[in-house]
């Protein structure tokens, strides 16, 4: 069996060759059923928003004599009847209770009750209240953040390539990025707070740069080629893709093995339950985007070049020598 160091001198040189051009229809159809599936999910189930997005109340005990949840779920059933409560553990001893909207008397009266509960003081137990009126402002925020984002993207990769149609194959690559990921965040049920958010951009940023690196290759092999390469347009974007792809594993991996840490240890076994929406997001994210930049985005580059009249008739050259090198030989 091969070490990773001699596949990756076999996929440098093209002794060995994954086909990610050369079945990217294949590709595609799988690319659009995960985007079609993610929408499904998505307008089935819909996203759940936090607190900060959609306003409440919030209760947070300090150093109760048990971190039961339970014990919260309870009391907001025997309090607020049919207001559907979130209770999470914070730091490993402080509990925070998020609830529907609650007027003053709903609010001392909860408060007692959770004191009560949890063996505290009422006033050791800090309430507060976030207006739907700021929710609109962050989600407003969220959404013109996104969209600066994507056009400064577009523009600095078309000044940086030289080329449109690679920053419309980044582009996309990263909006595919984007929704599956979200579908797959709706698909567990995580909600969607302002540290989900960021780690949604921060994933988009990742994909960019993963994206950059392999199209830098791209540009690299399609350059040094030339009018005499004896390689078509596909299969110059194949090789590079090649080239980048066992750096694309390994930084995809360095990168979500402290980021798997925070999830499955921190988030899910100690109980850290503040950290699960942002490292969810961030986890999905770095391995949606390995796959969307190997299958998405460097195929659709190489098919939106193709059909250029300088590639195709580079191509037609290309066919025609070496049909006319087999029927020499």
């Amino acid at each position: 069996m091969r070490s990773m160091n001699e596949l990756g001198n076999d996929l440098y040189s093209g002794k060995t060759s994954f086909p990610f051009v050369g079945k990217r229809n294949l590709w595609f159809l799988v690319a659009i059923a995960l985007v079609a599936a993610s929408v499904l999910v998505l307008l089935v189930r819909g996203i759940s928003p936090s607190i900060e997005f959609t306003g409440g109340s919030q209760f947070t005990i300090s150093s109760p004599s048990t971190t039961d949840q339970l014990l919260a779920s309870d009391v907001v059933d025997e309090i607020v009847p049919g207001s559907e409560a979130k209770v999470t553990t914070i730091g490993g001893s402080d509990i925070r209770v998020q609830t529907s909207q609650l007027d003053n008397a709903q609010t001392v009266e909860l408060t007692d009750a959770l004191a009560e509960a949890y063996g505290v003081e009422a006033d050791e137990i800090t309430s507060s209240f976030i207006g739907p009126t700021w929710g609109a402002d962050v989600t407003r925020q969220s959404l013109w953040g996104l969209g600066i984002f994507l056009a400064l993207t577009f523009l600095i990769l078309a000044i940086y390539f030289r080329t449109w149609k690679m920053s419309v194959a980044a582009i996309i690559g990263v909006v595919d990025v984007l929704v599956v990921t979200i579908g797959i965040y709706a698909l567990v049920g995580f909600e969607v707070s302002p540290a989900a958010v960021i780690g949604f951009l921060t994933i988009l940023a990742y994909s960019l740069y993963d994206t950059t690196v392999v199209f830098d290759k791209i540009r690299e092999n399609t350059r040094d080629d030339g009018q005499i390469s004896h390689r078509t347009f596909g299969e110059s974007v194949n090789l590079a893709v090649n080239q980048t792809l066992v750096r694309s594993i390994n930084t995809s991996i360095v990168a979500a093995l402290p980021v798997a840490a925070i999830l499955f240890i921190g988030a899910l076994w100690l109980g850290a339950d503040t950290l699960s929406d942002i490292s969810l997001s961030i986890f999905v994210g770095i391995i949606v985007a390995t796959y969307s930049t190997l299958f998405v985005a460097a195929p659709l580059y190489s098919l939106l070049r193709e059909n250029e009249p300088a590639i195709r008739q580079r191509d037609a050259r290309v066919r025609d020598a070496r049909e006319r090198g087999v029927r020499a030989a």
